[in-house]
């Protein structure tokens, strides 16, 4: 005996007895047409063919438009994902980006301080001056004062009164001496007075600050003959600088007579100390 088709009808029997009248009906009526469906499909007819075409179509159609909804969904959660991989890409990409450029940034700035740093070793050469390189690292320009501070002192034997020269040309001198940095007052000060001879007249004159761009020139004769273009030079007298030393040319407005100095004030970096007879530190 075939036990397969005894658990079959066992199945079918508890299956209608659990059941109550209504659903017992359902259930054959269901088996029925389960069973109709499956000679249908082996019948071959042109009527039930398109019956079961446009049956099939149907489910077709509908499975698509059930599904659409959850393909929908499942669209736009991958487009967020890319989105979202996309975005942490731009922004890696962006960081790099950024930091790629302060690297070129700091790149150039060394570079442009190097050349700066060579241009002052060079002046020292070709100077007969014994000079000492420093840099400025606070710029105090106001209307009335006007200093640099900079970033030696008596460490490397700075002394009050020095010569303190951009490039060649003099700007200001050291009033104030620490022992890692000094303060230099800077010709355009009010408080700067500096003998001086202008050229091709050899007229001697006192610079005096303003605390504006141009200082000017005092204590001129009556009948001078000093014109615009003529260049202005420290004096040494008093012995407190070096004769000889280039701070600008004459610039004559109305009854005024300033100086057009060679060296812009608010575009220095570095700066050389004339130390005189001084033996320079290494």
């Amino acid at each position: 005996m075939d036990t397969r088709r005894d658990d079959v009808g066992i199945s079918i029997r508890s299956a209608l007895l659990d059941k109550g009248t209504k659903q017992k009906f359902s259930l054959v009526v269901l088996v029925i047409f389960s069973i109709i469906l499956i000679l249908t499909e082996k019948i071959e007819s042109k009527p039930l063919n398109s019956v079961r075409s446009l049956f099939k179509d149907v489910v077709y159609r509908s499975s698509v438009v059930i599904s659409s909804p959850l393909n929908l969904v499942s669209g736009v959660g991958i487009f967020i994902e890319n989105h979202l991989t996309l975005s942490r890409s731009y922004n890696e990409l962006k960081k790099e980006n950024d930091k790629l450029k302060n690297n070129i940034s700091k790149k150039n700035f060394l570079e442009l301080e190097n050349s700066q740093l060579r241009k002052l070793i060079d002046e020292q050469v070709d100077s007969d001056s014994n000079l000492l390189s420093a840099r400025v690292i606070l710029d105090k320009q106001s209307p009335y004062l006007n200093s640099y501070i900079i970033n030696i002192g008596s460490n490397k034997n700075i002394k009050n009164g020095m010569a303190v020269l951009s490039g060649k040309n003099f700007i200001g001198r050291i009033v104030d001496v620490n022992f890692f940095s000094s303060r230099v007052l800077l010709i355009s000060d009010l408080n700067s007075k500096i003998p001086v001879l202008i050229e091709p007249s050899a007229r001697h004159a006192i610079l005096s600050g303003r605390g504006v761009k141009y200082p000017t020139l005092e204590y001129l004769p009556e009948k001078h003959t000093i014109k615009d273009g003529d260049v202005v030079y420290t004096s040494g007298k008093g012995g407190i600088f070096s004769p000889g030393i280039p701070i600008g040319e004459v610039k004559k407005t109305d009854k005024i007579i300033s100086v057009s100095l060679f060296s812009d004030l608010y575009q220095i970096t570095f700066v050389n100390i004339d130390l005189g007879n001084l033996k320079k530190n290494n």
